[in-house]
């Protein structure tokens, strides 16, 4: 499961002691609410049904896809049995169900196992990224969000990279690689930075 509430607290205090900046931007918008998903297969393949379409359109799509596996997602095998006409017939695209199919053929033949990722953070994303339809971003909030492990940064965010910058008085948005830079020194708390982050960009739009 992702950072617990009372981990996040710890973790962001850590780096307001550390980061003048970012004990600034606490002080303003406050703690986030923690983000946890389910681990294991159901969370990823959401994640793939999930791509490229609104949050509500993702809703839909995932319980017709839940309906056509019986009411039950979590396990590989069910999917394996629907026929693509039916996931088709259920909102996913051909690619989608390439992907779907990806990814339960992975988990059902043992490849790919979810209870025992390696625990060097590279290593797992490698070994997620290896299915078809999960790139690195989608990676790393799995790792994020149900494994909980706390220092995943995903640089590559653009919401992410946004608020760095305004929290750290950037003049403009630093890109990728100079936001890997800047949480060098943010080590162990990186994933605390990242879902802070998002809330900071979420507060951001609530007063806009």
């Amino acid at each position: 499961m992702g950072l617990s509430a009372d981990q996040l607290r710890e973790a962001l205090d850590a780096l307001a002691a550390r980061e003048p900046a970012f004990a600034e931007a606490l002080a303003r918008v406050g703690y986030p609410e923690p983000r946890i998903r389910e681990r294991g297969y159901a969370t990823l393949l959401r994640t793939i049904v999930g791509q490229q379409v609104s949050v509500a359109a993702a809703a839909s799509i995932w319980n017709r896809v839940e309906a056509a596996m019986g009411g039950d997602a979590s396990r590989p095998e069910r999917l394996l049995a629907v026929s693509d006409e039916d996931l088709r017939a259920a909102g996913l695209s051909r690619q989608k169900v390439a992907y779907a199919r990806s990814l339960a053929e992975e988990v059902t033949s043992g490849r790919l196992d979810l209870a025992h990722l390696p625990e060097d953070d590279e290593e797992a994303i490698k070994a997620l990224v290896a299915v078809k339809g999960i790139g690195r971003w989608s990676a790393e909030i799995y790792l994020l969000f149900a494994e909980g492990r706390t220092d995943i940064w995903p640089a590559g965010d653009l919401a992410v990279q946004i608020e760095i910058g305004r929290i750290m008085a950037h003049p403009e948005r630093p890109g990728e690689k100079a936001v890997r830079a800047i949480a060098e020194n943010w080590r162990p708390y990186r994933g605390a930075a990242a879902i802070f982050a998002w809330h900071h960009y979420k507060s951001d739009m609530d007063v806009i």
